[in-house]
């Protein structure tokens, strides 16, 4: 079932995407050279539970940590380590709360100190295709207008749109219907309606599109060993212009 939040629900959406937000931020100025991914999980945890939430992603269908953290060719869903950090790598940070009964998730692609140009132009494209999908999210337009605008976008520059994953509703669940794939054909899917809360999430890679899932059953990593960068915001569909909830302006802030 596809259902518009209330404006109650929409609050209580907000505070967690916020929260999320700022824990992003706090993990932002965590990453660096050396530095391994556990880490980087023990500071988002450690700030989710500071500020009275919980991390959603903990033990959510038996995942096994507050963060999923995907190193360069991991595209998403990666498991924190003892990995250390260096110098040229991206790392994509996705995270989630569960705060007053609703959810949060959001997700931002690091570099680690200098990348190379390439690897800049991934993460910059990125970025972009998720604020041409996020212009698209109006009430009256349809599923496939975002997805159009997020591969259209991104395949211009030659890159890669990985087809086996997608955004969601959310809500008092973490994945709520409708998906939200990063392809699609304009004037095609569900309707968008005003009210309508949405995880937008381009995962987009620097060679080919496809991908596989690791041994592990949850690490999905490209087939190429190209890198890939994922990130992802929670909006409201509106008539006119789309509202965010959560934001990266307390990361790029730092």
């Amino acid at each position: 079932m596809i259902r518009p939040k209330t404006l109650e629900e929409i609050e209580l959406l907000r505070e967690n995407a916020v929260m999320v937000s700022r824990t992003l931020a706090e993990v932002g100025k965590a990453v660096a050279p050396g530095v391994t991914t556990m880490e980087l999980n023990r500071v988002a945890e450690t700030y989710i539970r500071d500020n009275g939430a919980i991390p959603s992603f903990l033990g959510y269908e038996g995942f096994p940590t507050a963060l999923c953290i995907s190193v360069n060719e991991t595209v998403v869903h990666g498991f924190p380590s003892d990995y250390r950090l260096k110098e040229g790598d991206i790392v994509s940070v996705d995270c989630g709360t569960f705060y007053k009964g609703y959810n949060g998730d959001s997700a931002y692609t690091f570099a680690v100190g200098e990348v190379d140009k390439k690897t800049q132009e991934l993460l910059d494209v990125t970025k972009e295709s998720l604020y041409r999908g996020i212009a698209a999210a109006v009430a009256g337009n349809r599923i496939g207008d975002i997805g159009h605008a997020v591969q259209s976008y991104a395949e211009s520059f030659g890159f890669g749109v990985v087809r086996e994953l997608e955004g969601h509703g959310i809500g008092r669940e973490m994945h709520e219907n409708p998906g939200v794939p990063n392809f699609g054909r304009r004037g095609h899917g569900s309707r968008l309606y005003d009210g309508l809360v949405l995880c937008i999430e381009p995962m987009i890679t620097a060679g080919r599109k496809d991908v596989y899932l690791s041994k592990n059953g949850w690490e999905v990593r490209t087939c190429d060993h190209s890198k890939a960068a994922h990130f992802e915001l929670t909006v409201v569909v509106r008539h006119g212009k789309a509202e965010q909830l959560s934001t990266f302006d307390y990361i790029e802030k730092l």
